[in-house]
């Protein structure tokens, strides 16, 4: 098995300007990614996918490789994550398995790389994804009209107080992990036979707003106090 850590991280973020490499807690975003993957034993080349020669040059100087640069027409704000793998597949013909890290997870561990490969492994499937508990079940959750009528999300639910519900999870967006051959035969990582990993809320911030940026690094501060 060759595994293969592979970080997207194109330039033109829009929601945070240059977030990939923006200061976070002393460090350019992408860095805690990259050094955390470098840290795992089991990865044997952590791959930074990017449009920009910035981020490039960067993710050279932190360890990373960055074999190829990105098209732009793979770096837009619509791009399917999964097309980034497949265009790095494309060029990386030897890699087995993907382990598709995202820099806006800088809170992940090595430990959470490390525990996610061998639950896979010991649950014997080809894919597996981080999952955390939602703080708000969809039976709790309403849409609203254009006329401001509101509607129940979930239909199937009439439990009215959170004890009485089931948990759910998400998607954190932390670790996506699965074979070449289960790629290109399912088209994506999440299908019924992906292991779930479950990862705890405190590690779990996707960083997407600023909001959501000033909340991990609270998190950041606390967890390394």
């Amino acid at each position: 098995m060759t595994l293969l850590a592979l970080i997207p991280a194109r330039g033109g973020s829009k929601g945070i300007p240059q977030k990939n490499i923006k200061l976070f807690c002393g460090k350019p975003l992408i860095q805690w990614s990259i050094e955390c993957a470098m840290r795992v034993p089991f990865i044997d080349q952590v791959v930074v996918s990017t449009d920009n020669l910035e981020i490039a040059r960067l993710s050279k100087s932190f360890g990373a490789e960055v074999p190829f640069l990105r098209p732009s027409e793979l770096a837009t704000d619509i791009t399917p994550g999964i097309d980034v793998v497949f265009h790095a597949l494309s060029l990386l013909p030897h890699v087995t398995d993907v382990l598709l890290l995202q820099p806006t997870s800088p809170l992940r561990t090595e430990n959470d790389i490390e525990s996610i490969l061998l639950e896979r492994q010991k649950a014997k499937k080809q894919s597996a994804v981080s999952l955390t508990v939602c703080n708000k079940h969809p039976a709790l959750m309403y849409t609203v009209s254009g006329s401001k009528e509101i509607y129940p999300l979930d239909k199937s639910t009439n439990a009215c107080c959170r004890q009485q519900l089931p948990q759910v999870f998400s998607l954190n967006g932390a670790l996506f992990l699965a074979s070449r051959n289960y790629l290109l035969r399912e088209k994506q990582f999440v299908t019924n036979e992906t292991h779930p990993f479950i990862m705890p809320p405190e590690r779990s911030v996707d960083i997407d707003t600023l909001s959501d940026w000033t909340l991990a690094e609270l998190l950041f501060k606390y967890l390394n106090s």
